[in-house]
């Protein structure tokens, strides 16, 4: 399974949880897993999700999140776990 971790931080308001799973969606990218909270009211999310069907490049996708979050003033990293792994390994 080719994976990826989808990171979302901001200031909260209604429907972030849903737009990025829509964005999420319309790449065919399968939300395996998810933790959000909001701290005072910084609203934080990680998402790991499959990518292994998107229906465009992982390039596109990663460039279709972060226009999704400067739309909706968030900041919305995607990393794909490759990368992701090779970053935290001790």
């Amino acid at each position: 399974m080719t994976r990826a971790v989808v990171t979302v931080v901001g200031r909260d308001h209604v429907g972030i949880m849903a737009r990025v799973a829509e964005g999420c969606a319309q790449a065919n990218a399968n939300i395996i897993d998810i933790s959000q909270t909001v701290m005072n009211d910084i609203f934080t999310m990680v998402m790991l999700v499959n990518i292994q069907a998107l229906n465009c490049d992982f390039d596109q996708f990663v460039a279709d999140m972060k226009a999704l979050g400067d739309k909706m003033n968030l900041k919305i990293h995607v990393m794909h776990e490759d990368i992701f792994s090779s970053m935290h390994r001790v």
